[in-house]
């Protein structure tokens, strides 16, 4: 199987705090750790990038595409499913940031066609914290696209009080980004190509891969192991559309380890997707990422990444006032499309993070074990 290591210094963004752990042995921990996980799970490419004190170093494995055998490489675009959802929070802390966005407003401030309804009683912040009354997971076939995803929201019918129960749901956090581009008076691609992404220095992370791009594009790889990648649909841009590479997500994790080189606005939009908002168990939700204390027990991290906390409501017990990040907290995100997995945690008070993408959607708990034992490794 195909290895290759870099090592590339991020200048100017975080202070040294130590040596980082030594090249060779990291290389060890991660190939035992991934190896057996491709195998397992029949995974075509896998790339791991990590952060420790200012370096960034990428794992690579297996290939692109099984048809042209082209290797994973740290600019390999892969489909990031859900952790998409932290951009768009940051795109939503951008709009506050700007004074162009409120989330204690009612959503229908923000998109006058939500008005006479329960989105006058649901703010901006439930729905970027999936509380906005049982919003589910996905939007019903019949109205998952862009001509119809108004109504259904006209006609939907809240299951509970706004804030009293978290259910995660890609409509929720979809119009909490959409929202956010209509403050910011953009489409919400608009946005996030031309503002928020050059703003974070990120080169090859787009909502629509450029055809000068294609030929970097991974082939994701369904259940059965046929050629698959994301399609359209309401709200999917916000929601689960970016793509990205290793080396621009492990640059993105470490200006949410050390923003201090943004300009102001973004790295209050940072500050605001790392609040903690309210608690499921020992899962702290933030805009976006989640949060646990650290050091954080696997099981805590396999709970909070579950089946449960994907499809099931919970209570949402809210923080008064919001809790704003602390040093001893990890920060963490899973994303999956039909054909990708992806799963971002970074610790920002020891400057650690990783970043795991492979072009087939393996479970959760794979993810998280793997990330788990290779940052525990890393601070050591």
């Amino acid at each position: 199987m195909y290895t290759q290591v870099r090592n590339t210094t991020i200048f100017a963004l975080l202070l040294g705090a130590g040596n980082c752990m030594a090249a060779t042995d990291i290389r060890t921990v991660v190939d035992a750790t991934v190896l057996p996980l491709m195998h397992q799970q029949a995974i075509p490419g896998l790339s791991v990038a990590i952060v420790q004190h200012g370096k960034a170093q990428y794992f690579n494995y297996g290939v692109a595409s099984k048809d042209t055998q082209k290797p994973v490489t740290e600019n390999t675009l892969f489909e990031i499913g859900s952790v998409s959802k932290t951009f768009t929070a940051t795109l939503a802390g951008y709009a506050q940031a700007s004074g162009k966005l409120n989330l204690s407003a009612p959503a229908s401030q923000y998109l006058l066609a939500l008005g006479g309804g329960p989105f006058d009683n649901i703010s901006v912040l439930n729905l970027g914290t999936y509380s906005a009354g049982g919003l589910p997971l996905q939007f019903p076939n019949d109205a998952d696209n862009s001509s119809k995803m108004i109504s259904y929201f006209q006609h939907w019918k809240p299951e509970f009080e706004p804030g009293a129960q978290r259910l995660y749901s890609n409509p929720s956090l979809g119009l909490f980004g959409y929202l956010a581009a209509q403050s910011l008076k953009q489409p919400f691609n608009v946005a996030m190509e031309n503002t928020l992404l050059p703003k974070l220095g990120l080169k090859h992370t787009f909502v629509d891969v450029p055809k000068a791009q294609m030929g970097l594009y991974a082939q994701g790889y369904d259940k059965r192991d046929m050629p698959v990648r994301v399609g359209p649909g309401a709200l999917s841009s916000e929601a689960y559309g970016v793509k990205s590479s290793p080396a621009d997500l492990i640059h993105y994790v470490a200006m949410n380890i050390n923003p201090a080189s943004l300009e102001k606005p973004l790295q209050q939009a940072i500050a605001a997707t790392h609040t903690g908002y309210y608690r499921v168990d020992n899962t702290l939700q933030g805009l976006g990422w989640e949060m646990y204390a650290y050091p954080t027990k696997l099981d805590d991290l396999l709970a909070g990444n579950s089946t449960s906390m994907a499809m099931e409501p919970h209570k949402a017990n809210w923080l008064t006032p919001p809790q704003p990040l602390r040093a001893g907290t990890l920060v963490n995100k899973t994303g999956s499309t039909n054909g990708f997995g992806a799963y971002i945690a970074y610790v920002p008070s020891k400057a650690i993070g990783i970043v795991i993408l492979a072009n087939k959607n393996y479970p959760n708990a794979e993810r998280v074990k793997a990330a788990h034992a290779i940052l525990s490794a890393m601070d050591h």
